[in-house]
C-alpha cells in the first residue's frame, strides 16, 4: 500500500468535497476525493490516508461501511465522520464503531481544522507508540488510559459510576494530548441538561484552537468541578480523578452504556 495524499474526503456532494479541499489546504494538507463508497474502497485498498473525512449517507452505502472496511483491512486511518442528517445516534454510533470524531454539517472552517488537527496529532502519537513498542527498552508513557471500570465515548470523554446513582464525567487523557496545551475551559452550569453525543465542554488550546467534547451520557448536572475554572491545568495533570468535570444524574445509564466502550483497552 502506497502513501497518497494526507486526507481522503468521501462525500457525494461536489460542493462539500471542494470545501474540504480548500479548508484543509489552509493548513497545508494534501487531499484526495471520492464521490461514493465504491470508489472510496478502491482508493483505500491501494493507498494509505492518515485522515479520512467521510459522509455517513451516500447513494451506494454509508460511512459505517468505510469504518468496517478499514477494520477488516487493519488500516489505521483516523476517521472523521460528517453528516447533514445529524442525530445523536449517528454521533455515538460513529465513535463506538471506530471513528475518531464526528462533526455535523454544515461545519465551520474552525470546526473542521480543529478536528483535522486532532486527527493528525493522533496519527503522530500512534506512530511514536509503535516505534517504542518495537524496541526492547522502556516504553515511554505517551498518555494515560482510562482506569478500570470507567466507560468512554470514543477517545474523548469518560464516565465513572458512583454508588449514589450519579456519575462523574471527564475528558480522556489521549484527547487532551491531541489538542496539546489547554489555555481555557468553558463549562456548563449546575442544573443544565446533557445529551449523549452533544457537546458539553469547550477547550481552547494555547494555539487558540477551540475543541468541543461530546458528552458520553445524558442527564442533569448536579455539580461542576469549580477547581477547573480556577486552575485549567488540573484537567491535564489529573484527568481521571481531581480533573473530573461534572457530577451528573444520568437519565438512562443502562441504555446509553451500549454506546460506550466498557474497558480500558488501547485505541492505538
Amino acid at each position: 500500500m502506497s502513501k497518497a495524499a494526507d486526507i481522503l474526503v468521501i462525500d457525494d456532494e461536489q460542493v462539500v468535497r471542494d470545501a474540504v479541499v480548500k479548508i484543509t489546504m489552509l493548513d497545508n494538507y494534501t487531499v484526495d476525493a471520492a464521490a461514493n463508497v465504491k470508489s472510496a474502497i478502491e482508493k483505500i485498498s491501494k493507498n494509505y490516508y492518515a485522515i479520512i473525512i467521510c459522509d455517513i449517507m451516500m447513494p451506494d452505502g454509508d460511512g459505517f461501511q468505510i469504518l468496517e472496511e478499514l477494520h477488516n483491512r487493519n488500516i489505521g486511518s483516523s476517521v472523521i465522520m460528517t453528516t447533514g442528517y445529524s442525530t445523536v445516534e449517528n454521533a455515538v454510533n460513529s465513535l463506538y464503531n471506530g471513528a475518531l470524531d464526528f462533526i455535523p454539517k454544515p461545519f465551520t472552517v474552525d470546526e473542521l481544522l480543529s478536528s483535522v488537527f486532532r486527527a493528525s496529532k493522533y496519527q503522530r502519537i500512534k506512530k511514536k507508540q509503535k516505534q517504542f513498542l518495537g524496541k526492547n527498552d522502556d516504553v515511554e508513557l505517551l498518555y494515560v488510559t482510562c482506569p478500570a471500570k470507567y466507560l468512554r465515548l470514543g477517545y474523548a470523554s469518560w464516565i465513572y459510576e458512583e454508588r449514589v446513582g450519579s456519575v462523574l464525567l471527564g475528558v480522556c487523557d489521549l484527547f487532551l494530548k491531541t489538542i496539546e496545551s489547554v489555555k481555557e475551559i468553558e463549562l456548563l452550569k449546575a442544573e443544565e441538561v446533557l445529551m449523549q453525543g452533544i457537546s458539553c465542554i469547550s477547550i481552547t488550546s494555547i494555539a487558540e484552537r477551540i475543541h468541543k467534547i461530546l458528552s458520553p451520557v445524558s442527564g442533569r448536572i448536579v455539580e461542576v468541578n469549580e477547581n477547573l475554572l480556577n486552575n485549567s491545568s488540573l484537567i491535564e495533570k489529573d484527568p481521571y480523578f481531581e480533573g473530573w468535570v461534572y457530577r451528573v444524574i444520568p437519565t438512562d445509564i443502562e441504555y446509553e452504556k451500549k454506546h460506550l466502550i466498557k474497558d480500558s483497552s488501547e485505541l492505538l
